[in-house]
């Protein structure tokens, strides 16, 4: 690269969610080391999180990133200071504010863009910053999205709005999703949120969204081409446009220090040494390792039947437990039914972040109960841990049926429905504690099943580190992303 007259200057954007911001920045340092200039514009909290994985880079490695902040005026949309992210949002009754507040951040990054020199290449924008399709516009840069789902999802749910085959069948009827490489059955009210709105405000935003897909230049996808190759055929055919797969961007974190870094909220609970001194004190493959995202929220009674059979499975467990509003209570109830006294041999209990990618890569960790998350998702199968899956919303169940069906390295606990996002408490408890239960004994059983589960998560995690080493699939797309972005500035 240095032997070049030139280099791309790349604008990143990331959303405002940890599981967006997170795998951007990883995103954003690895094109740095493919030689691309690259500014990052955030808000100070996120700013905040991810500054020393930038600055190890740019000390260590002399890469060019520079993180740019703008401010978003929260207190006018009555959100109080410093809640720069979804998961610190303090009530789910102020959700639609802080996704209204978002298109406010248009103006000031359009003013930074205007300012950077050298001239903007491209942007790299979160697609659920539809409004960055304007600014592109207007200074005529290409505009290439990152979508944090899988190739798997992303044509799951292309097929099923192109057929439009959910609108003839009940909500909660099965039906079949066509034009798919496998055969996929979902209902309705599993759906993704564009095709199953569950806010006030979702039809309209996602509406948004796919209007600003249309005028992209391609879309950077976080997964790798030998775990969904079928699919990413399958999406690149469909959507007539370049899909680059340059991940797992997780493995883009080399050193003890940047995995314990990653995305490290500074309230966290727990710290490394904690967490590794905790994990070393367990024999191979026999923890279980539950964690359900940054964003979900269980009610109460649904937590106790997840704390409940944690402790009936007999297994050492780390329970990550976000509780939002209701951590007090969740508190209360661990130490008065006795729960914390009667599992305190064998539990490492964590409220709030957790340091996810360090847990998942240990290996006394022998399973994983995810919410099915997409970078949760990855990330497991990176570190080579079968699954427990929990989808609740967003793409999760399409998720599920890939890790559960297709690549059959996990579980399921049995939810049949989406838990829209914000309405919780209009559900109650909708898995109990035998069925989780009955997963994790399955996940975690030494018989000839649970062997075959492990060694194919094995076979896919031994795929997913040699695809982003030189000359791997995910590296050479790496490149191929840069390629095509020069050809389309010089152009």
């Amino acid at each position: 690269m240095a032997s070049e007259p030139y280099k791309l200057h790349l604008i990143v954007i990331p959303f405002m969610a940890p599981g967006h911001f997170i795998p951007m920045a990883d995103m954003a340092r690895k094109l740095a080391e493919h030689g691309a200039m690259i500014t990052l514009i955030t808000l100070p909290v996120i700013a905040a999180r991810i500054r020393p994985i930038i600055e190890q880079a740019t000390e260590n490695s002399n890469l060019k990133i520079q993180l740019v902040q703008v401010s978003l005026p929260l207190h006018e949309f009555g959100l109080p200071e410093g809640c720069d992210t979804v998961d610190l949002v303090p009530s789910r009754n102020l959700l639609l504010s802080f996704f209204i507040a978002l298109d406010e951040l248009q103006q000031p990054i359009e003013q930074v863009v205007s300012e950077l020199k050298p001239r903007p290449s491209c942007i790299i924008a979160d697609k659920h910053l539809p409004w960055t399709a304007e600014i592109a516009t207007k200074f005529g840069i290409p505009r290439v999205l990152f979508d944090g789902m899988s190739c798997f999802s992303l044509l799951c749910n292309h097929m099923i709005r192109k057929s439009q085959v959910h609108l003839s069948v009940p909500m909660s009827v099965p039906f079949v999703v066509p034009g798919m490489p496998d055969h996929l059955e979902f209902t309705r009210n599993q759906l993704a949120a564009d095709l199953y709105p569950n806010l006030e405000f979702g039809q309209k935003f996602h509406d948004r969204i796919r209007e600003s897909e249309e005028g992209a230049d391609g879309f950077l996808v976080n997964s790798f081409e030998e775990l969904e190759w079928k699919y990413v055929e399958g999406y690149r055919k469909e959507k007539v446009g370049k899909a680059w797969c340059i991940g797992p961007v997780s493995l883009f974190n080399k050193t003890k220090l940047e995995v314990a870094q990653r995305g490290n909220n500074p309230a966290g609970a727990v710290d490394e040494k904690q967490c590794t001194e905790w994990l070393d004190s367990w024999p191979k493959s026999c923890v279980v390792y539950a964690c359900l995202g940054s964003v979900s929220r269980l009610l109460i009674p649904q937590m106790i039947e997840l704390g409940v059979a944690l402790e009936a499975s007999n297994k050492p467990f780390i329970w990550v437990i976000r509780g939002y509003d209701q951590e007090e209570e969740i508190e209360k109830w661990i130490s008065e039914s006795g729960f914390k006294e009667r599992t305190k041999s064998r539990a490492l209990l964590i409220f709030g972040w957790a340091p996810q990618v360090l847990i998942l890569s240990h290996s006394s960790v022998g399973g994983f109960l995810t919410h099915c998350g997409w970078n949760s998702t990855l990330e497991g199968i990176t570190y080579g841990k079968p699954m427990i899956t929990w989808p609740m919303f967003a793409e999760q169940f399409y998720n599920q049926k890939l890790i559960v069906q297709v690549l059959k390295v996990g579980e399921s606990v049995g939810p049949k429905f989406v838990v829209p996002y914000g309405r919780e408490e209009e559900f109650g408890v909708f898995v109990l504690s035998k069925d989780i239960l009955e997963a994790i004994e399955k996940v975690m059983a030494q018989d000839k099943e649970g062997e075959e589960r492990r060694e194919r998560v094995k076979r896919l995690s031994d795929m997913a580190q040699k695809a982003i080493e030189e000359g791997g699939s995910s590296y050479l797309d790496m490149k191929l992303f840069i390629e095509d972005i020069r050809n389309l500035h010089i152009s």
